[in-house]
C-alpha cells in the first residue's frame, strides 16, 4: 500500500485520486422528506459553492463524491457546473436509490428495482454534464442483500457499457458491503468513520477485501470541526433525526460528545493542525484505505480541509492515546 500521505487508490479499481475527498451533501441546500423533516444543511449560496470547489482543485482535491438526492438533483447540478472543463482531472461519485421531487424539494421514497439504476444514472449523467461516473454508490443502506446482489450485476452491466467505472455500496452493514464486494468493478464500501464513530469491521473489511473505505460524517457534522451551537431552521441537525447522533432537537450539541471531543482536542491540534485537519488526520492513520469526504459550504472550509493533506496522518502513538483517553 502506498505511503503517500496525498494520494491514494480507490480500492481494487486502480483509480488514483487525493487522499481528502470533498462530500457534496451541503450544497445541494435544503431539501425535506414527505413529513417536512429538513434532509439538507440550511441554505446555501451556490456561487460560493462553485467558488469552494474551484478552490479545492487548486489545492489537489480530485475527488467529489455527491448522490441523486442531495438537495434533490441540485447538488450534482452545481458540482457538474463548477468542474466543467475540468471533469477529466477529477473522480466523481454519486449515489443512486432514493425518489424525490426536484420540484418540491421532497423525497418522496425509494426504488431498489434493477430497472430504477439506469433510470437513476442517466439523470445524474444529464445534471452532472459527464458521459460517465468514476464510481456509483447504492444509497440505500439496508437494502435486502438478495435484491443488492441484482443490483450489483446491474451494474456490472454499466461497467460493461462504459457508463460508470466502478461502484460500491454506502452501508454501514459489512455484511451487506460484502455482497457487492462480490463484483469485480465493486471497490468501495461507504461508511461513517470519525474520532468518535470508529468502525473496525468496516475497515477490516476493506483492508481483506482491498476496498476504498471512503469515509462520510469525517468530522462528525461540524462537531469536529468546532461546532457547538444550534443549527439553524431547515438544517437536518435543528431537528435531527434517530439516526443522527451528536445532537439534540434545537438543543445544538450533545454535551457528552462535546465533553469526549475535548478530551483528545490536545491531540487532535497538534503539528499546527487545526480541529478539522486533525480530525481527518486520525482519519488517515485508522487505515492506508480511507478516504474522508468532509462535507463544506465556502471557501474558508475548502481550505482548512484541503490544508490537511500537507500534514498527513496522525502517529500510532497518538492513534493509541487517543483510544486510552476515549476509553476504547
Amino acid at each position: 500500500m502506498e505511503t503517500d500521505s496525498t494520494t491514494r487508490t480507490l480500492g481494487r479499481s486502480g483509480i488514483r485520486v487525493s487522499a481528502l475527498g470533498f462530500g457534496c451533501w451541503a450544497i445541494g441546500g435544503e431539501w425535506q422528506d414527505a413529513a417536512g423533516q429538513p434532509l439538507g444543511w440550511g441554505k446555501v449560496d451556490d456561487e460560493e459553492s462553485v467558488r469552494a470547489i474551484h478552490r479545492a482543485l487548486d489545492l489537489g482535491v480530485t475527488f467529489f463524491d455527491t448522490a441523486d438526492t442531495y438537495g434533490t438533483g441540485h447538488s450534482e447540478r452545481i458540482l457538474g457546473r463548477a468542474l466543467g472543463k475540468r471533469r477529466d482531472d477529477v473522480v466523481v461519485a454519486t449515489k443512486w436509490g432514493n425518489v424525490f421531487d426536484e420540484e418540491s424539494r421532497t423525497l418522496t421514497g425509494r426504488d431498489d428495482s434493477p430497472a430504477h439504476v439506469r433510470r437513476a444514472l442517466t439523470a445524474s449523467l444529464r445534471r452532472l454534464g459527464t458521459d460517465h461516473v468514476d464510481l456509483y454508490q447504492l444509497h440505500i443502506s439496508d437494502a435486502d442483500p438478495a435484491r443488492a446482489a441484482e443490483l450489483r450485476d446491474a451494474c456490472e452491466e454499466l461497467v460493461g457499457e462504459g457508463l460508470i467505472r466502478a461502484y460500491g455500496w454506502s452501508t454501514d452493514d459489512p455484511v451487506r458491503a460484502a455482497v457487492f464486494a462480490e463484483g469485480p468493478h465493486c471497490t468501495a464500501v461507504q461508511h461513517t468513520l470519525n474520532v468518535l464513530q470508529d468502525a473496525p469491521e468496516l475497515i477490516a473489511l476493506s483492508e481483506e477485501l482491498e476496498l476504498a473505505a471512503i469515509n462520510r460524517s469525517p468530522l462528525a457534522m461540524g462537531l469536529l470541526a468546532g461546532r457547538r451551537a444550534g443549527a439553524a431552521a431547515g438544517d437536518i441537525r435543528s431537528r435531527p433525526p434517530a439516526w443522527l447522533p451528536g445532537f439534540g432537537a434545537g438543543a445544538g450539541a450533545d454535551p457528552e460528545w462535546l465533553d469526549r471531543i475535548d478530551a483528545v482536542r490536545e491531540i487532535l491540534t497538534s503539528g499546527g493542525r487545526t480541529l478539522a485537519q486533525g480530525a481527518l488526520a486520525w482519519i488517515w492513520a485508522r487505515s492506508p484505505r480511507t478516504v474522508p469526504i468532509p462535507g463544506f459550504r465556502s471557501v474558508a472550509q475548502a481550505e482548512d480541509n484541503a490544508g490537511a493533506m500537507a500534514k498527513g496522518p496522525l502517529t500510532a502513538e497518538q492513534l493509541a492515546g487517543i483510544d486510552q483517553l476515549l476509553g476504547r
